[in-house]
């Protein structure tokens, strides 16, 4: 694989992005070394909160909720998935699938050996992040879903056809653009910015390009055999689990009740439904999430 790493540079005076950069390095099963980068804010012995982003994102996300959180005593970990921020990248579209995203992933999370985890997750953050859950349900204490799924094969909404179809035929990526639609209210110019910084060159961004192209759609794609079997461990899944989707998102709308359904931990929670947010509703409500996350964790323990 061709791996592509974004210059330090491309990350200086990002707007409400302080944070200094850890990073563990992962192995793919071709042998190839991938640097994976992750916001570690708040006292290391606390328990942790995972926020995992989806497309075309990254932890800039949640740069308005890692410190909320940390100021309340939690320990916030916001990972850059593969392909996606201060991660890095390859540079071909065919080296990225779902699977390879979710053993990146899981490697890096038993190297850094969090435990009593509380998940929040949105977009691929989910399709990644409950993935996750499935395979290590014994670390992880309560989840936030938001704005996400877990797809077997079943269809697609005509926003998510359309998003597709935009996806693989423009000819640049708009990423900061794309975050922007995503959003009730209007980035700025420095925040889109920020959104494409991890992207130099249009090269960089095979992974960004890739993601719609592999949600489980239909019953040829590849995992859906891998999610079917995740949701038999979600069916069993107990421990606390709180729905949190926006009002302002086509793509995931009616997206939580499969959730409130099929996960016993689910049952008797105070789901409820974000106003005023759009797709990334972490843009749009950060300090009310921040809220949410922290009063379910209170709740909870």
């Amino acid at each position: 694989m061709k791996v592509l790493r974004t210059p330090d540079s491309c990350f200086a005076d990002l707007p409400d992005y302080p944070f200094a950069p850890t990073y563990l390095e992962v192995t793919d099963a071709d042998g190839t070394p991938l640097r994976i980068h992750a916001v570690d804010e708040g006292p290391k012995d606390a328990a942790p909160v995972l926020l995992m982003h989806g497309e075309p994102s990254w932890s800039f996300l949640y740069r308005h909720m890692i410190p909320g959180l940390a100021n309340r005593g939690h320990r916030v970990v916001a990972p850059d998935l593969v392909g996606f921020g201060r991660s890095d990248k390859l540079g071909e579209q065919t080296d990225y699938t779902y699977e390879r995203h979710v053993k990146w992933m899981s490697d890096w999370l038993v190297a850094k050996d969090l435990t009593g985890i509380t998940l929040f997750c949105q977009d691929w953050g989910g399709l990644i992040g409950l993935r996750l859950v499935t395979a290590f349900p014994e670390r992880f204490a309560r989840l936030v879903i938001a704005n996400t799924g877990l797809p077997i094969g079943t269809g697609r909404t005509d926003a998510f056809q359309a998003w597709l179809d935009f996806s693989q035929s423009v000819p640049v990526l708009p990423v900061g653009e794309i975050v922007n639609m995503g959003t009730l209210r209007e980035l700025s110019a420095a925040e889109k910015a920020a959104y494409d910084a991890p992207y130099p060159e249009e090269g960089f961004k095979a992974g960004a390009r890739r993601f719609p192209a592999l949600v489980p759609i239909t019953p040829e794609h590849p995992s859906v055999a891998e999610n079917k079997a995740a949701w038999k461990v979600l069916e069993a899944f107990d421990r606390p689990v709180l729905t949190a989707f926006s009002d302002g998102d086509p793509v995931s709308k009616g997206g939580e009740r499969i959730f409130q359904e099929r996960v016993p931990g689910a049952k008797g929670q105070p789901h409820l439904i974000v106003q005023g947010g759009g797709h990334f509703l972490q843009e749009d409500k950060p300090a009310e999430l921040v809220e949410i996350i922290d009063g379910f964790i209170r709740k909870t323990v």
